[in-house]
């Protein structure tokens, strides 16, 4: 079983790569839709894909399917909760200048003034941090179970999916006149704190409490999937490119096949 020290080292890497998502602010705060919509149907494929094949199958092997279920329920109803309890946006886009391009937007509002983008790229800043606690405690449960290729696979998964969700983050930051080594910055924190600890917490619990590991991998696998549900799917569609987003789902999902079967030997 590796080192407290190295799972905490493998999550920040991975929760940092939402600072990746920033660097296309450096030079311009527009995207297609389709492009960002192929870009979160992908992160959408990954992050499901990391669920079946590096927690909930594994989790199976581990203890009983109603274990497994069980920690799949309370992971899915954690997110849920939290979601309808702390403040944040979800992820949309709105076109302000040209036709096929796009800049962040909450629901059904349209924001014009930095202090609007301010504080929506604060919230979404939030719904950043909220999914990346159950990320994190995925890393950090997968190297609890004594698979190293566990951990590395979340982790994997976890870094990809997280650039779309930093640019998300980004976009209405440099819209309000942040800086743009200070955009770069906070959002490469938004995944940089909260996935370190919560990895630290799921690989401490699962590595102390004997048998844990069934039931967490089910609560990760179930907060993730419905991270993906809540926000991704819906966040994807609606621009009329459906088609590609679907597309870069089964793309993604085939990619963490791969990296599961590369990576978790």
């Amino acid at each position: 079983m590796p080192e407290l020290l190295t799972v905490v080292a493998v999550a920040l890497v991975a929760g940092c790569a939402t600072g990746l998502g920033a660097l296309p602010t450096l030079y311009t705060e527009q995207v297609s839709h389709r492009v960002y919509d192929g870009a979160l149907g992908f992160a959408a494929g990954v992050m499901v894909g990391a669920a079946v094949f590096a927690l909930l199958v594994p989790g199976l092997e581990f203890g009983t399917p109603w274990e497994v279920v069980a920690g799949l329920g309370l992971g899915a109803g954690f997110l849920l909760v939290a979601n309808a309890l702390l403040p944040h946006l979800h992820l949309r886009f709105r076109g302000p200048h040209l036709e096929g391009t796009a800049a962040l937007e909450s629901d059904g509002s349209t924001a014009t003034q930095p202090d609007d983008d301010l504080r929506r790229a604060l919230l979404v800043g939030s719904a950043v941090t909220i999914h990346n606690v159950p990320e994190g405690l995925a890393v950090g449960i997968a190297f609890a179970s004594g698979e190293t290729g566990l951990g590395l696979a979340i982790a994997t998964a976890i870094a990809i999916q997280n650039v779309p969700d930093g640019f998300a983050m980004a976009v209405p930051a440099a819209q309000a006149g942040v800086s743009k080594p200070k955009t770069i910055l906070y959002t490469t924190l938004s995944g940089g704190v909260p996935e370190p600890i919560a990895a630290a917490v799921g690989f401490t619990l699962v590595a102390v409490v004997t048998g844990l590991f069934p039931v967490a991998a089910g609560f990760a696998a179930g907060a993730m999937i419905a991270v993906v549900f809540r926000e991704l799917v819906p966040s994807s569609h609606g621009h009329g490119y459906a088609d590609t987003a679907t597309a870069t789902f089964v793309a993604g999902f085939a990619l963490m096949l791969v990296v599961d079967t590369v990576l978790a030997v």
